[in-house]
């Protein structure tokens, strides 16, 4: 019987990553709503929420890195700052930024959880490669 090591991955990261793309399309379509309700000038708001939407959809790639994580924060805020453009999106942003906030806590304690799991041996099968 083949067993593959595969390395284990991060529950935090997952849950990030998630969140990130979910929050991309929201800023899409809070973008649309600017632009419907002509909040600034049209090409300002395109800049803007274009440009969040692709920083919010790209950073998964970079999760796990150094101050990947900081960055999160910094979007999340982004985020809520399209309030002023879309008053809905200061609830909304808050919203997902607490969602942010469960994702980072609640990860990294699964993510410990397993690291302590695993070295207590205790997932160890007894089963030898041959």
């Amino acid at each position: 019987m083949e067993t593959m090591n595969m390395k284990s991955k991060s529950v935090k990261r997952m849950l990030g990553s998630i969140l990130l793309a979910f929050e991309a399309f929201i800023a899409f379509f809070a973008t649309l709503v600017a632009f419907g309700l002509k909040a600034a000038d049209g090409p300002l708001v395109w800049t803007v929420g274009l440009t969040l939407s692709f920083l919010l959809i790209l950073t998964p790639g970079i999760l796990g890195r150094k101050y990947s994580y900081a960055w999160g924060w910094l979007l999340q805020a982004a985020l809520i700052a399209l309030g002023f453009w879309v008053v809905a999106m200061f609830y909304i942003g808050a919203l997902c930024a607490c969602l942010w906030a469960w994702g980072m806590i609640a990860g990294g304690t699964i993510d410990k959880a397993r690291a302590a799991y695993e070295a207590s041996g205790m997932g160890q099968t007894g089963l030898e490669e041959k």
